[in-house]
């Protein structure tokens, strides 16, 4: 979804995939978890866990990131 101005609003769920392309050639994308949504309808800020270090944080994704979505069962 786009509103005005051209700005993408990411919306992610619990156990999705947020991912970062490099931004240099040769740099390596970066990826996290989404262990918790914090925003409102599936928006940020969400707590995650980066792949590469396993450092849990709090993330506001730029226009840069990507959502990888999964199914989700009901616990």
């Amino acid at each position: 979804m786009a509103p005005k101005g051209g700005t993408r609003i990411v919306n992610a769920a619990v156990g999705d995939r947020i991912v970062i392309k490099g931004h240099r050639v040769g740099e390596p994308d970066r990826d996290c978890e989404v262990l918790e949504v914090r925003g409102a309808e599936g928006g940020p800020p969400y707590l995650v866990r980066w792949e590469d270090s396993d450092h849990e944080a709090l993330f506001f994704p730029g226009p840069d990131a990507t959502v990888q979505h999964f199914e989700h069962q009901a616990r």
